[in-house]
């Protein structure tokens, strides 16, 4: 059975039609750690919306001056049920975690760090970088596969030409590029594209995936919506075109998309899990493992989540303390 005889309302709209419901997200702003707390503009997730597909995360900065701002210092922090994306278009980032792997993250190229069951690492710009650009995505595992070990992977997607425009895909498929990044999330789609000014692409998209574009320069108009500079602007299932206009300066766009998660997450802090006693249990085991607080009799014998670190590195964060109430889950 397809997807579309799986769920009808996948078919309401006939081939090449856009769909125009767009709901348009604004950003919040979020302080990021830094000498003097780097500016992040997090779209997602929020009360709006938690999920696109699977993803659940997206922080977008810079240009900053690196002179005035500190640049990005992240410490050795964890991360349970989630994969990280890097992407960026200006600086370079210094990469570090606990599997041991120690990496460059560069314009236009693709650093994936998968978490799985567990994993910490920390993320520092190098002291070459004078503008830093670019943006941070989580997406969160299948319940099949997110108690796997970690991973990392790193490509860089060839650019894909069109009329005005050019696009990489560094995550699923789009315009014949096909990233062979294995995302351990099935039915998934990130790429950049870079459009002229006053230009228009029309592309073909999945019917059963839902999309979102971050106006990451300027304003766009997505399906005939209009989205702001920093905005993120939400297409649901059921068109297979999406039509993207720049305006007179042109615009350079973050495309997301995926088949819709389906699964209930409960996302606290740096954690993606389950249930409230799941992320507790993340939190304590990490705090114990690290030295911040007592190791608890209830996670005697159990594997160590957060791995061995490499000494004379920044202090790690200890996690902040849980809500004094129950988390709840996200859809």
């Amino acid at each position: 059975m397809t997807n579309l005889e799986k769920n009808p309302s996948l078919s309401v709209l006939d081939p090449g039609e856009p769909c125009t419901s767009v709901e348009v997200l604004t950003p919040r702003e979020v302080p990021l750690g830094g000498i003097r707390a780097m500016t992040v503009y997090r779209t997602l997730p929020q009360k709006r919306r938690s999920l696109v597909g699977a993803w659940c995360f997206l922080d977008h900065y810079g240009p900053d001056d690196v002179a005035e701002t500190g640049g990005m210092e992240v410490p050795r922090h964890p991360h349970t049920g989630l994969a990280t994306v890097s992407w960026l278009f200006t600086g370079r980032i210094d990469h570090l975690d606990s599997n041991g792997v120690a990496a460059a993250v560069l314009p236009g190229e693709l650093n994936l760090m998968v978490a799985g069951q567990g994993i910490t690492h920390q993320e520092i710009s190098t002291p070459d970088t004078t503008v830093l650009h670019g943006v941070q995505l989580w997406y969160a595992l299948p319940d099949a596969t997110r108690f796997t070990e970690h991973g990392f992977a790193h490509y860089a997607p060839e650019p894909v030409d069109l009329p005005g425009a050019s696009v990489r895909v560094f995550i699923g498929s789009l315009l014949g590029s096909t990233s062979p990044v294995d995302t351990r999330t099935p039915d998934m789609l990130g790429a950049e594209l870079t459009l002229q000014p006053g230009a228009r692409v029309q592309l073909p998209v999945r019917r059963d995936f839902e999309h979102a574009t971050l106006a990451e320069t300027g304003s766009i108009v997505l399906n005939g919506a209009s989205v702001q500079h920093r905005e993120l602007g939400y297409v649901p299932t059921g068109a297979d075109t999406m039509t993207i206009e720049a305006g007179a300066e042109g615009a350079r766009v973050i495309l997301l998309g995926g088949v819709p998660l389906g699964e209930q997450i409960v996302m606290w802090w740096n954690f993606i899990g389950r249930s409230h006693d799941e992320i507790e249990e993340f939190r304590r085991r990490y705090q114990a493992e690290l030295g911040f607080e007592q190791a608890d009799p209830r996670d005697e014998g159990k594997p160590v989540l957060f791995g061995p670190y490499p000494e004379g590195r920044l202090a790690p964060l200890p996690a902040p303390p849980l809500p004094g109430v129950r988390l709840r889950p996200r859809v």
